[in-house]
């Protein structure tokens, strides 16, 4: 079975006398594959195929393949907390083996190491070896995923089910409080609104607009005009992701590590050995329905939002990851079906690898497929089979490049291990 990317010491191996599989989950690596497969370019292949066909079907998997302009969830917008819910999932299997036979001491240096490694991996992957320091962000997916880690690897490491499960109670509920009841002051972070302003005030520093409004507003999530957001504009230094504020920015990085303990939740359900598979498949699965309907009650007031990763988003997404896991844990684990998830198995042994190849444009899979399939190759087959065949091929060779790619790192047991 494959090794989570995100648990292991930062190493290149080639040959290994041992797989670094033994032992774990099959249906959480292939889970993980099947994750980062819409990154790669399934989301590519949707939307070629709504290019080709007005099909009534395509079109809502297409407008699933895009995040939300704001509030509300679609399918893509889970990919981000599946992945962090699944490093929780994964490290109660691993931290508890490294407690066991090397000690608590062990364990917290080791989460230390792998969620700083991943921070820096995401600095560099955003700019950290090249340009001024005014461009790199600080702060995005990767850096994200390793906080996330980090924080919920150390909670494990030293609090029980009880204890968990109230620390993810608190940071939920105490995000939301901040988010309803702190006053912000009462300005949009948009470029219209400062281009408004500076005409008033005779300024065009927004620093300065946004210092000198006084007027404040409470329990508002619209965008650019939420505590979060403010936050970032105020305190978060260097790049921002959309100039003012950052989808991944200080405040929301609390709730998201309520996702990791979440995934550590469930995690240690499926390690309960006392259990049937058929109980925790039953507690995850319902664990999972229930939170997905308290996240879509609780989004009334506090909206289903992604870009400030509300409570209710947190509930509503993790729900969904719960969901699918226990239907991978299923097929894979009890009924044994396991042919059809190689694929996302391969991608899964090297999920780190494979994005920072395609996120950190390493390795440009698309514009390979391009050079392979496009051009007039793309063009003959619009002209005299199909409209929107091309880019179908293009989509279908990109997607093949990336497995190939990951299929030779399987069969070579190389493995980028964080």
């Amino acid at each position: 079975m494959p090794t989570n990317s995100i648990e292991q010491p930062l190493a290149m191996s080639a040959a290994a006398p041992k797989s670094p599989t033994a032992g774990r989950l099959l249906s959480l690596d292939a889970l993980r594959g099947f994750d980062m497969f819409w990154i790669l370019g399934g989301d590519a292949l949707v939307h070629a195929l709504r290019g080709m066909s007005d099909n009534a079907w395509i079109s809502v998997l297409d407008r699933q393949m895009d995040h939300c302009d704001w509030a509300g969830f679609h399918f893509y917008d889970l990919i981000f907390p599946l992945f962090v819910f699944i490093a929780g999932v994964s490290s109660v299997f691993s931290l508890t083996k490294t407690i066991e036979k090397e000690g608590r001491t062990v364990a917290v240096r080791r989460v230390l190491r792998r969620g700083l490694l991943l921070i820096l991996f995401g600095i560099i992957c955003y700019g950290g070896v090249c340009g001024n320091w005014s461009d790199v962000r600080l702060l995005g997916v990767l850096q994200r995923i390793g906080i996330a880690y980090m924080c919920a690897g150390l909670l494990f490491c030293f609090l029980r089910v009880r204890g968990l499960a109230v620390a993810c109670a608190i940071l939920l509920l105490g995000y939301w409080l901040l988010m309803s009841f702190t006053p912000i002051r009462d300005i949009h972070l948009n470029k219209g609104e400062f281009e408004r302003l500076a005409i008033e005030r005779g300024t065009s520093d927004p620093r300065r607009i946004f210092a000198e409004t006084t007027a404040t507003v409470t329990g508002r999530f619209e965008p650019g005009y939420n505590l979060s957001d403010h936050v970032d504009f105020q305190y978060l230094p260097c790049r921002k992701y959309f100039g003012y504020c950052d989808p991944e920015g200080l405040l929301s990085t609390l709730p998201a590590i309520g996702t990791c303990l979440l995934g550590v939740l469930a995690g240690l359900l499926l390690r309960n050995q006392t259990w049937s598979d058929r109980r925790k498949l039953a507690w995850l699965l319902g664990a999972g329905v229930t939170c997905v309907a308290m996240g879509w009650l609780w989004g009334l007031q506090f909206p289903v939002v992604k870009k400030i990763w509300t409570s209710s988003f947190v509930l509503v997404a993790g729900g969904w990851s719960a969901i699918l896991l226990s239907v991978f844990y299923w097929m894979i684990e009890m009924r044994h079906w396991k042919r059809w998830a190689v694929p996302f198995t391969w991608i899964g042994m090297n999920a780190i690898t494979a994005y920072l190849a395609v996120d950190g444009e390493l390795i440009n899979f698309h514009d390979l497929a391009e050079r392979l399939f496009g051009g007039p190759v793309a063009r003959l087959l619009d002209a005299h089979v199909m409209t929107g065949l091309g880019g179908v091929v293009v989509a279908m060779g990109s997607l093949a490049v990336v497995l190939t790619f990951v299929w030779y790192l399987h069969r070579k047991q190389i493995f980028l291990r964080v």
